[in-house]
């Protein structure tokens, strides 16, 4: 469990530096900077002894940001395989909707060591001015995983690069002999768990990660736990919350006290009061950090660490991946991660949050009418 956003890019160097046959690396963004530059180092050092490396990026995800061009000539001097995912680009005659996004995080390597979670492949500030002006840093959480699981993570990876290059890469999903349960890289701990992977996205029915995450919160007898840095709920997922506060659940978000995403930022507020009135606690993240974890946990018994968001986008038109986990030592040490991020939180109080400013309450409720398309 990756907790500090610079000491999971070594572990993410390591990794890679140990590979021997293959590294498939997905992200929805990717940069070359100064924080980054170890990453793209085991990258090239890994093609130059011979290792298959694939990256896959988000074309619009990574394209608005500082050292997205800078990436892509690095893997072309190390004569590293790359696409981009979904891109947009007429010209080249590569064009699909522009709102449908692929926004998983996935590294595999060998077949034997994944890591999955919230972070990009970026510098904590995203490289903007803006962000560094205002003093932005990201917080993350990132897993390092080994066992069968991450033949599943493999498989998306195998499936999203057949969709960018129509190569299919069967000969690159090894089965892994005496397989047991799934193991996690926990702290300084390795246990054994019980996991699921739910990939989710507009090319899967059903709206995996929606109807997953509200099936655990209807399920729920004690406690549901949500993180997310963006908390656009639609009506399925407000009523799932409601009723479980109604039932006696103690219900608690943690969200950020800022963004970089001012309309969504905005939207988000709108739903504070409702939630506060119902019962919800809120607790937002203190700038100048912006909390970026994505997880769920519910009772004692049940997490998801997600790439997805709780909002619109991420349910209808996102690509997404979903670690469902049944580990109660797991749990326990998110509920750590869990308390820290309290500890580093304020509160938010209902009747202080009805005094707002007015032009305030009116720019949220501006800003949710966007929510379906943001």
């Amino acid at each position: 469990m990756l907790t500090d956003y610079t000491r999971s890019f070594a572990s993410v160097v390591e990794a890679i530096s140990s590979a021997r046959s293959f590294v498939h690396f997905e992200f929805y963004i990717v940069a070359l900077d100064k924080t980054t530059e170890p990453v793209f180092g085991a990258l090239e050092e890994a093609r130059a002894r011979g290792v298959e490396v694939r990256v896959l990026f988000d074309h619009l995800g990574s394209a608005g940001f500082p050292g997205y061009k800078q990436a892509i000539r690095r893997l072309d001097a190390a004569g590293i395989e790359w696409r981009r995912m979904l891109p947009v680009r007429p010209w080249r005659l590569q064009y699909q909707r522009p709102d449908l996004r692929n926004h998983r995080k996935i590294l595999v390597v060998d077949g034997e060591i994944a890591f999955t979670g919230s972070q990009n492949i970026i510098d904590a500030s995203y490289n903007k001015k803006g962000n560094r002006r205002r003093g932005l840093q990201w917080r993350d959480l990132v897993l390092r995983l080994e066992g069968p699981v991450v033949q599943q993570l493999n498989a998306v990876f195998i499936a999203d690069w057949y969709s960018e290059t129509d190569i299919l890469l069967a000969n690159e999903a090894p089965a892994r002999p005496n397989a047991g349960a799934a193991e996690s890289t926990v702290g300084a701990e390795t246990g054994s768990l019980s996991c699921q992977l739910l990939p989710s996205g507009p090319g899967l029915d059903n709206e995996n990660n929606l109807r997953l995450f509200n099936h655990l919160m209807h399920n729920a007898r004690r406690r549901i736990v949500i993180c997310t840095p963006y908390f656009v709920p639609d009506e399925s997922m407000l009523i799932a919350i409601t009723s479980a506060v109604q039932r006696g659940v103690e219900v608690r978000v943690h969200a950020g006290a800022t963004s970089d995403h001012i309309l969504t930022h905005h939207a988000q507020r709108s739903y504070y009061e409702m939630l506060l009135a119902s019962g919800v606690d809120i607790h937002l993240y203190d700038q100048p950090y912006v909390l970026h974890s994505k997880f769920l946990l519910v009772d004692d018994e049940t997490a998801v660490v997600t790439s997805s968001n709780m909002d619109i986008r991420s349910f209808a038109l996102n690509q997404e991946i979903n670690l469902l986990v049944f580990s109660q030592p797991f749990i326990q040490r998110m509920n750590t991660v869990e308390e820290q991020y309290r500890a580093d939180s304020h509160h938010l109080d209902l009747d202080a949050w009805r005094q707002r400013p007015l032009y305030q309450k009116f720019f949220d409720n501006v800003c949710r009418l966007t929510a379906g398309v943001q």
